[in-house]
C-alpha cells in the first residue's frame, strides 16, 4: 500500500440500511439537527445563478481552461474567470471559522493508518451502493459523465483522494480547491439536467443535488464507513472517531450544505442516516447499468482478481439483498474465502495475529486493481482534473 499511502481513498457512494424503498425524499425531521428548514428544498442559490449564466454565455470552456492551474489550496485564483464567479470563489475558497486544524490533522493521520480499509469501503461499498440510491443513480446516468463511467469515477474519486491526503486542508494540500470545483460542477448539473427529457421522465425531483441529496451522499460515505469500521472491530480511539467526523463536517460544508443540517455527533449522523438514506434505497434501471459498468472496469486490469471475487466482496460489504438487486452472480468459493479471510486480514494488519492469513495476497491485489482502474484511466498515480460539463449524456 505504500503507493497509496498519500492519496488513498475512493469516493462518492452510499451507505448500508435495507428497507424496500420508495424513491421519494423522506420527510425531514427537525429534531435531527434542530432545524425547521427542509434540506430537500435547499440548493446553492448564489453559485447556481452564476453557473447558469456561465453556461448560457458559452463561457465553460474558458473557465475549464483557466482552472487547470488552480490546484493547491494556496494557489491564487486563476485569471480569466467571469467577474461574478471570481468574486464568489474569493469568498468561499477557505475553511469555515469553526474548522479545527488539530482535528483535521488527526483525521489525515487516521486516513493514513487505515488506508486499506477505507479504500475498500469507499470503493466497493460506497461506490457500488451509490447505484441503489435512485436519485443519485439517475442523475449520474443521464448527466454527461454517465456515458463514460471510468472517467466519471476517476473525477469523482479525486474528491476522495484529496480529502484523504495528509495535507488535505493545509495550504499545500488540494481539498479546498477540489471541493469548490465540485461545487461548481454540481451547480452546472443543476442547470443542465432539468433540460434533459430523459432525466425528467424518471426523476422525482425538479432540481437535482439538493442539500438533502448531499447529506445522503455523506451518509453513504462517512457514516457508512464509520459504522463498518466499528463493525469490523478496527481499532479506533474516540479522538480518531471525532476527527474523522469533523473532516466530513468540513467537507460537506465546503460543498454548500448549510451548517444547520450537518450532524454534530456520530449518534446524530446515524439517526439522520436512518431517516434520509435507509428508506430510499432501491434498484433502478440506471443504477443496474452503472453498477455493471463500474464492476466491469476491473476486467481491464488482470491482477488475478476474478469478477466472482469482486461480486462477492461487494455482497460482503453491502449485503446479499443489494447484490441481488444488482444481479451480481454468485461465486460461493470466493464468498467463503472472504468471510473467513477478511477478518483475519484486518487482524494481521493491526498486529493482532502473527501469521499472514490465507487470502492476504488476493486482497492486496484487489486494492491495486481498483487503484489502477480508477486513477485517471491508469494514466495518473494521483488525480484527475475536475471539469465543468456543458451538456447532458451524449446522444440524449
Amino acid at each position: 500500500m505504500s503507493d497509496l499511502s498519500r492519496r488513498n481513498v475512493l469516493s462518492l457512494g452510499v451507505a448500508l440500511g435495507l428497507v424496500g424503498a420508495a424513491s421519494v425524499a423522506p420527510a425531514w425531521g427537525a429534531t435531527q439537527t434542530g432545524s425547521a428548514a427542509d434540506p430537500w428544498w435547499v440548493w446553492d442559490d448564489e453559485i447556481d445563478r452564476i453557473m447558469a449564466g456561465v453556461l448560457e454565455a458559452g463561457q465553460v470552456p474558458a473557465v475549464n481552461t483557466a482552472m487547470r492551474s488552480w490546484v493547491d489550496n494556496n494557489d491564487p485564483l486563476p485569471g480569466g474567470l467571469p467577474a461574478d464567479l471570481a468574486g464568489y470563489l474569493q469568498r468561499v475558497n477557505r475553511l469555515p471559522s469553526w474548522a479545527d486544524p488539530a482535528k483535521l490533522r488527526r483525521a489525515a493521520d487516521f486516513n493514513r493508518r487505515k488506508d486499506t480499509y477505507l479504500f475498500m469501503l469507499y470503493g466497493l461499498g460506497s461506490g457500488i451502493m451509490s447505484t441503489v440510491i435512485p436519485r443519485e443513480a439517475k442523475s449520474v446516468y443521464w448527466s454527461a459523465g454517465g456515458a463514460d463511467m471510468q472517467d466519471r469515477a476517476a473525477k469523482t474519486f479525486t474528491f476522495g483522494y484529496d480529502l484523504s491526503d495528509l495535507n488535505a486542508f493545509e495550504p499545500d494540500g488540494q481539498f479546498v480547491v477540489t471541493a469548490n470545483k465540485t461545487r461548481l460542477v454540481h451547480a452546472a448539473v443543476r442547470h443542465l439536467l432539468p433540460q434533459s427529457p430523459h432525466w425528467k421522465a424518471v426523476a422525482d425531483e425538479r432540481i437535482p443535488i439538493s442539500n438533502g441529496d448531499i447529506l445522503v451522499t455523506f451518509h453513504s460515505l462517512g457514516t457508512y464507513v464509520h459504522r463498518k469500521l466499528r463493525e469490523w472491530k478496527v481499532p479506533m480511539s474516540a479522538a480518531d472517531e471525532d476527527a474523522f467526523l469533523h473532516m466530513w463536517q468540513v467537507a460537506i460544508h465546503l460543498l454548500g450544505v448549510r451548517e444547520e443540517f450537518i450532524p454534530k455527533t456520530w449518534a446524530a449522523a446515524e439517526a439522520q442516516s436512518a431517516q434520509v438514506l435507509t428508506p430510499i434505497l432501491s434498484p433502478s434501471f440506471e443504477g443496474k447499468e452503472l453498477a455493471e459498468d463500474l464492476l466491469g472496469l476491473t476486467a481491464q486490469v488482470d491482477l488475478g482478481v476474478t469478477r466472482g471475487f469482486l461480486n462477492e466482496f461487494v455482497r460482503y460489504v453491502l449485503s446479499d439483498a443489494i447484490g441481488d438487486w444488482l444481479g451480481l452472480r454468485r461465486d460461493y468459493a470466493s464468498a467463503a474465502l472472504i468471510r473467513t479471510a477478511w477478518p483475519a486480514y484486518i487482524a494481521f494488519r493491526e498486529g493482532l495475529i502473527p501469521v499472514m492469513p490465507a487470502g492476504f495476497y488476493m486482497f492486496d491485489q484487489l486494492v491495486r486493481a481498483l487503484a489502477m482502474v480508477f486513477l485517471n484511466k491508469g494514466t495518473s498515480p494521483t488525480t484527475t482534473p475536475i471539469t465543468i460539463p456543458t451538456g447532458n449524456r451524449a446522444g440524449t
